[in-house]
Protein backbone atom coordinates (compact mmCIF):
# COMPACT_ATOMS: atom_id res chain seq x y z
CA UNK A 1 0.00 0.00 0.00
CA UNK A 2 2.91 2.47 -0.35
CA UNK A 3 5.42 3.87 1.75
CA UNK A 4 4.70 7.36 3.64
CA UNK A 5 7.17 9.97 1.63
CA UNK A 6 8.13 12.04 5.46
CA UNK A 7 10.23 8.42 6.38
CA UNK A 8 12.88 8.89 3.53
CA UNK A 9 15.18 11.12 3.63
CA UNK A 10 15.18 13.65 1.19
CA UNK A 11 13.15 14.43 -1.84
CA UNK A 12 11.37 11.59 -3.68
CA UNK A 13 11.49 11.19 -7.65
CA UNK A 14 8.09 11.70 -8.61
CA UNK A 15 8.13 9.03 -10.80
CA UNK A 16 8.30 6.75 -7.50
CA UNK A 17 4.95 7.65 -6.17
CA UNK A 18 1.67 5.54 -6.78
CA UNK A 19 -0.97 7.05 -8.74
CA UNK A 20 -3.20 5.92 -6.24
CA UNK A 21 -2.42 6.13 -2.77
CA UNK A 22 0.15 9.01 -3.38
CA UNK A 23 2.74 6.85 -1.48
CA UNK A 24 6.53 5.15 -2.50
CA UNK A 25 5.62 2.11 -4.69
CA UNK A 26 5.75 -0.71 -2.89
CA UNK A 27 6.32 -3.46 -5.28
CA UNK A 28 4.93 -1.61 -8.73
CA UNK A 29 2.72 -2.52 -11.21
CA UNK A 30 2.27 -1.47 -14.57
CA UNK A 31 -1.09 -1.04 -16.46
CA UNK A 32 -0.48 -1.84 -20.25
CA UNK A 33 -1.47 1.56 -20.71
CA UNK A 34 1.72 2.51 -18.90
CA UNK A 35 0.48 3.66 -15.85
CA UNK A 36 2.29 2.14 -12.09
CA UNK A 37 0.57 1.46 -9.09
CA UNK A 38 1.44 -0.55 -6.14
CA UNK A 39 0.64 -4.19 -6.24
CA UNK A 40 -1.75 -3.49 -2.91
CA UNK A 41 -3.59 -0.74 -4.44
CA UNK A 42 -3.99 -1.66 -8.12
CA UNK A 43 -4.85 -5.36 -7.40
CA UNK A 44 -7.92 -5.21 -5.92
CA UNK A 45 -9.07 -2.41 -8.02
CA UNK A 46 -8.71 -3.98 -11.30
CA UNK A 47 -10.53 -6.88 -9.57
CA UNK A 48 -13.55 -5.00 -8.73
CA UNK A 49 -13.97 -2.52 -11.38
CA UNK A 50 -12.25 -4.56 -14.60
CA UNK A 51 -9.94 -1.38 -15.63
CA UNK A 52 -7.24 0.88 -15.54
CA UNK A 53 -7.39 3.57 -12.03
CA UNK A 54 -6.37 5.92 -14.81
CA UNK A 55 -9.91 5.28 -16.05
CA UNK A 56 -8.45 4.83 -19.30
CA UNK A 57 -9.00 1.59 -20.59
CA UNK A 58 -10.34 -1.89 -19.55
CA UNK A 59 -7.99 -4.31 -18.00
CA UNK A 60 -7.65 -7.52 -16.08
CA UNK A 61 -5.05 -8.80 -13.64
CA UNK A 62 -3.30 -10.63 -15.47
CA UNK A 63 -2.06 -8.04 -17.85
CA UNK A 64 -0.50 -6.17 -14.56
CA UNK A 65 3.12 -6.34 -15.15
CA UNK A 66 6.21 -5.73 -12.13
CA UNK A 67 8.42 -2.91 -12.88
CA UNK A 68 11.52 -4.63 -11.86
CA UNK A 69 14.18 -2.09 -12.37
CA UNK A 70 11.43 0.44 -10.86
CA UNK A 71 11.17 -1.42 -7.78
CA UNK A 72 15.25 -1.99 -8.10
CA UNK A 73 15.79 1.96 -7.50
CA UNK A 74 13.22 2.26 -5.00
CA UNK A 75 14.82 -0.49 -3.12
CA UNK A 76 18.04 1.57 -2.33
CA UNK A 77 16.34 4.84 -1.14
CA UNK A 78 17.05 5.40 2.26
CA UNK A 79 14.38 5.03 5.19
CA UNK A 80 13.94 5.64 8.21
CA UNK A 81 13.19 2.42 10.56
CA UNK A 82 9.68 1.47 11.40
CA UNK A 83 10.31 1.92 15.22
CA UNK A 84 11.36 5.75 14.59
CA UNK A 85 8.56 6.85 16.24
CA UNK A 86 9.55 4.98 19.46
CA UNK A 87 13.11 6.91 19.35
CA UNK A 88 15.09 4.64 16.81
CA UNK A 89 17.13 6.82 14.54
CA UNK A 90 18.13 4.58 12.04
CA UNK A 91 18.27 5.14 8.34
CA UNK A 92 18.38 2.07 5.98
CA UNK A 93 18.27 1.46 2.41
CA UNK A 94 14.81 0.29 2.24
CA UNK A 95 15.93 -3.33 0.92
CA UNK A 96 17.43 -3.94 4.47
CA UNK A 97 14.39 -2.42 6.42
CA UNK A 98 13.51 -5.97 7.41
CA UNK A 99 16.67 -6.87 8.52
CA UNK A 100 17.09 -3.71 10.58
CA UNK A 101 13.76 -4.74 12.32
CA UNK A 102 14.53 -7.86 13.34
CA UNK A 103 17.37 -6.43 15.38
CA UNK A 104 16.03 -2.99 16.56
CA UNK A 105 16.28 -2.57 20.16
CA UNK A 106 13.54 -0.17 19.77
CA UNK A 107 10.95 -2.92 18.44
CA UNK A 108 8.29 -3.32 20.60
CA UNK A 109 7.47 -7.34 20.58
CA UNK A 110 11.55 -8.07 20.12
CA UNK A 111 12.54 -10.05 23.09
CA UNK A 112 14.90 -8.65 25.93
CA UNK A 113 14.76 -11.27 28.67
CA UNK A 114 12.55 -12.95 31.01
CA UNK A 115 10.49 -11.65 33.42
CA UNK A 116 11.79 -11.60 37.19
CA UNK A 117 9.00 -10.63 39.07
CA UNK A 118 8.13 -14.27 39.23
CA UNK A 119 6.32 -15.49 35.75
CA UNK A 120 9.17 -16.48 34.13
CA UNK A 121 8.14 -15.59 30.91
CA UNK A 122 9.50 -13.39 27.82
CA UNK A 123 9.28 -9.86 28.11
CA UNK A 124 9.62 -7.57 25.44
CA UNK A 125 11.41 -4.04 24.71
CA UNK A 126 8.28 -2.39 25.11
CA UNK A 127 7.66 -3.69 27.82
CA UNK A 128 10.90 -3.41 29.77
CA UNK A 129 11.01 0.27 29.05
CA UNK A 130 7.64 1.36 30.09
CA UNK A 131 7.24 -0.94 33.00
CA UNK A 132 3.73 -2.12 31.43
CA UNK A 133 4.45 -5.90 32.16
CA UNK A 134 1.64 -7.39 34.46
CA UNK A 135 2.71 -11.37 35.76
CA UNK A 136 -0.94 -12.09 36.01
CA UNK A 137 -2.01 -10.82 32.77
CA UNK A 138 0.98 -12.27 31.08
CA UNK A 139 0.52 -15.88 32.97
CA UNK A 140 -3.47 -15.37 31.75
CA UNK A 141 -2.63 -14.57 27.95
CA UNK A 142 0.08 -17.03 28.11
CA UNK A 143 -2.52 -20.23 29.66
CA UNK A 144 -5.19 -19.26 26.74
CA UNK A 145 -2.13 -19.31 24.29
CA UNK A 146 -1.28 -22.97 25.16
CA UNK A 147 -5.28 -23.69 25.10
CA UNK A 148 -5.58 -22.82 21.97
CA UNK A 149 -2.14 -24.82 20.84
CA UNK A 150 -3.29 -27.58 22.38
CA UNK A 151 -6.70 -27.76 21.08
CA UNK A 152 -5.41 -26.95 17.62
CA UNK A 153 -3.08 -30.36 18.53
CA UNK A 154 -6.36 -32.31 18.98
CA UNK A 155 -8.37 -30.99 16.16
CA UNK A 156 -5.12 -32.02 14.13
CA UNK A 157 -4.89 -35.28 16.10
CA UNK A 158 -8.20 -36.00 15.28
CA UNK A 159 -7.93 -35.14 11.48
CA UNK A 160 -5.12 -37.60 10.89
CA UNK A 161 -6.65 -40.18 12.99
CA UNK A 162 -9.43 -39.93 10.94
CA UNK A 163 -7.30 -40.15 8.37
CA UNK A 164 -5.22 -42.77 8.82
CA UNK A 165 -8.49 -44.67 10.13
CA UNK A 166 -9.74 -44.29 6.33
CA UNK A 167 -6.40 -45.44 4.72
CA UNK A 168 -6.82 -48.34 7.66
CA UNK A 169 -10.27 -49.24 6.02
CA UNK A 170 -9.07 -48.85 2.20
CA UNK A 171 -6.01 -51.06 3.10
CA UNK A 172 -8.25 -54.02 4.61
CA UNK A 173 -10.61 -53.51 1.61
CA UNK A 174 -7.85 -54.21 -0.76
CA UNK A 175 -6.36 -56.96 1.17
CA UNK A 176 -9.54 -58.73 1.40
CA UNK A 177 -9.66 -58.27 -2.37
CA UNK A 178 -6.24 -59.71 -2.95
CA UNK A 179 -7.61 -62.45 -0.83
CA UNK A 180 -10.50 -63.29 -2.68
CA UNK A 181 -8.55 -62.99 -6.31
CA UNK A 182 -5.75 -65.20 -4.55
CA UNK A 183 -8.63 -68.11 -3.58
CA UNK A 184 -10.25 -67.87 -6.54
CA UNK A 185 -7.03 -68.17 -8.93
CA UNK A 186 -5.86 -70.93 -6.76
CA UNK A 187 -9.16 -72.78 -7.60
CA UNK A 188 -8.82 -72.62 -11.11
CA UNK A 189 -5.60 -73.85 -11.11
CA UNK A 190 -6.79 -76.54 -8.90
CA UNK A 191 -9.17 -77.58 -11.55
CA UNK A 192 -6.85 -77.64 -14.19
CA UNK A 193 -4.42 -79.49 -12.30
CA UNK A 194 -7.53 -82.27 -11.83
CA UNK A 195 -8.45 -81.96 -15.11
CA UNK A 196 -4.39 -82.61 -16.28
CA UNK A 197 -4.29 -85.30 -13.82
CA UNK A 198 -7.32 -87.11 -15.40
CA UNK A 199 -5.97 -86.76 -18.85
CA UNK A 200 -2.68 -88.55 -17.61
CA UNK A 201 -4.32 -91.20 -15.97
CA UNK A 202 -6.81 -91.92 -19.25
CA UNK A 203 -3.35 -91.90 -21.46
CA UNK A 204 -1.93 -94.35 -18.99
CA UNK A 205 -4.76 -96.54 -18.71
CA UNK A 206 -4.79 -96.51 -22.26
CA UNK A 207 -1.53 -97.46 -23.20
CA UNK A 208 -1.02 -100.14 -20.46
CA UNK A 209 -4.02 -101.70 -21.98
CA UNK A 210 -3.08 -102.01 -25.62
CA UNK A 211 0.72 -104.49 -26.27
CA UNK A 212 2.89 -102.85 -28.26
CA UNK A 213 3.89 -104.41 -31.60
CA UNK A 214 7.63 -105.41 -31.88
CA UNK A 215 9.36 -104.67 -35.26
CA UNK A 216 11.45 -107.25 -37.74
CA UNK A 217 15.16 -106.96 -37.24
CA UNK A 218 16.20 -105.81 -40.87
CA UNK A 219 18.58 -108.40 -43.06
Amino acid sequence: MGFELDRFSGEVDPDFKCNLCNKVLEDPLTTPCGHVFCAGCVLPWVVQQGSCPANCQRISAKELNHVLPLKSLILKLDIKCDNHARGCEAVVPLQHLGEHAETCDFSPARPAGLCEQGCGLMLTHGERRSGGHSCLRALRAHGAALQARAAALEKALKKEALRAGKREQSLLSRLAAAQLELQVTALRYQKRFTQYSARLDALARARSASPGKVRAAPR
